[in-house]
């Protein structure tokens, strides 16, 4: 008897669907450790200082942080993240080495340089963490503060809603809902899609991408996405020593990349799963270390997706360029759905938002790479966040280092399992990917508070700092 997709999950208030979003949206390449604590808040001081130089120039400025942005910023140098973007740098363009001088700097002279120009007084006491208030419009919120000659003050108040991408207070979305040619709210919308037009999930999104670009700049920075994902790889494998924040976390990556190289050829199924594992762990320590990532969806999910799709150039028998766009594109319409239909915030979602989305992203990309059908990719992507469904964030120390490191190379291994079995299968199941979707969303807003990025549960409480 076929198993028809007929699961449902009752909606609890789903909340409206956002404009059609781009890979450029999903995909940013920027510094660690966090995308929502460090890319995010970055990006917020950024805007501030250009609204705060518009009204001239400061007197004084200082930020206050609320919700996990207070109970978590130290861990996810969220301070360090405020000073550069008020500084004027941006995620993707600062020099990850040069960020401790930078920061230095203006501890040092108690000054900083609104927008790279404008010196302004400013010290450690002007951020403010202001721990266990929350702001209602979400958990990660900060409020910037600019003071001016004859006692006038403005302020405005920022989310970082997940992945980097922020949202101000009171303020429209900066770019209008593109008309895409092919709208897509939904999985069942993405398949209907593909049956009524006989295109590929990939192909659909390709097409949707040319009302933003045209298909040369997309394929151009789709390939720049994979070329700093392998990049990030690399450079995990060449680096050793303590991860920073108080830890003493030791780096992994070089050391079995160094042993996995001795044992020779790779033949044994579990070597190649070691290998996979070496590609995550790599990624997320540079991650850990404030290191150049792709925020795939998230940075403490970083790992995932570039050890699958490496695992796709190495080990698969007829990897090709195409094939590493096509996971990367069809991967993205995954994400797509979950950032419109629920989040991708660990402050909102706990990690199931961020490895678990991660997951079932890269299962999909994944057997579209290896010629599966839109329905088998649908499946696999149901897989992948199925069996990640509660998925806490309980990060020890407030640092993207335990358990966050080792669960990337967890979410890797599991998406290649998850792909394969669709790959078994033609496409029909029970749960749906909107279904699962769905459940995720209500299961993060039914978790507890503390189980979600605000280190007060949790293996965060129960494991004894060094």
């Amino acid at each position: 008897m076929r198993l028809q997709q007929s699961f449902s999950v009752s909606p609890q208030k789903a909340p409206p669907l956002t404009p059609q979003l781009s890979i450029a949206d999903l995909f940013t390449i920027g510094i660690g450790p966090s995308s929502s604590h460090t890319v995010g808040p970055m990006r917020a001081a950024a805007s501030f200082a250009v609204l705060a130089a518009l009204h001239g120039t400061p007197v004084s400025l200082r930020c206050e942080l609320f919700g996990s942005l207070a109970l978590t910023g130290k861990g996810h140098s969220t301070d360090t993240a405020i000073l550069l973007g008020l500084s004027g740098w941006l995620p993707e363009d600062v020099d990850p080495r040069k960020v401790p001088d930078i920061v230095e700097n203006i501890r040092s002279t108690e000054t900083l340089l609104l927008q790279g120009s404008k010196a302004i007084p400013f010290f450690q006491r002007d951020i403010l963490f202001r721990m266990g208030e929350f702001l209602p419009g979400h958990p990660n919120a900060m409020r910037f503060f600019a003071s001016y000659a004859g006692g006038r003050e403005i302020a405005q108040t920022y989310f970082s809603i997940g992945g980097g991408a922020i949202r101000a207070e009171g303020q429209e979305p900066d770019r209008p809902n593109f008309a895409v040619r092919y709208p897509i709210s939904s999985a069942a919308e993405l398949l209907a899609t593909g049956r009524d037009t006989g295109l590929s999930i990939a192909a659909i999104v390709w097409a949707n991408e040319e009302a933003w670009r045209g298909r040369t700049e997309t394929a151009a920075f789709i390939d720049s996405v994979r070329a700093a994902m392998l990049a990030c790889i690399e450079r995990g494998f060449h680096q050793d020593g303590i991860l920073p924040g108080g830890l003493n976390v030791r780096r992994r990556a070089k050391s079995l990349h160094e042993r996995l190289l001795a044992r020779g050829p790779r033949t044994d199924p579990s070597h190649v799963f070691e290998w996979v594992s070496l590609y995550a762990l790599s990624v997320n320590e540079e991650n850990a270390a404030g290191g150049r990532v792709v925020t795939a969806p998230t940075n403490g999910a970083a790992g995932v997706l570039p050890a699958v799709m490496k695992y796709y150039e190495v080990f698969t028998p007829s990897p090709s360029l195409e094939g590493s766009r096509t996971f990367l594109m069809t991967a993205s319409a995954i994400g797509f759905l979950y950032k419109a239909r629920a989040s991708i915030s660990a402050a909102e979602m706990g990690c199931q938002g961020e490895v678990g989305v991660a997951c079932s992203m890269a299962a999909a990309g994944l057997v579209a790479a290896l010629g599966g059908t839109n329905e088998q990719v649908e499946n696999a992507a149901e897989i992948g966040m199925e069996h990640n469904l509660g998925l806490t964030c309980d990060p020890v120390g407030g640092l993207v280092q335990v358990p966050c490191i080792e669960r990337n190379t967890m979410g890797a291994v599991k998406a290649i399992n998850a792909a394969y079995l669709a790959l078994q299968g033609d496409g029909q199941h029970i749960v749906s990917l909107d279904a699962v979707i769905e459940t995720m969303r209500q299961t993060g807003n039914d978790m507890r508070s503390k189980y979600k990025e605000t280190s007060l549960g949790g293996l965060a409480v129960n494991v004894v700092e060094c």
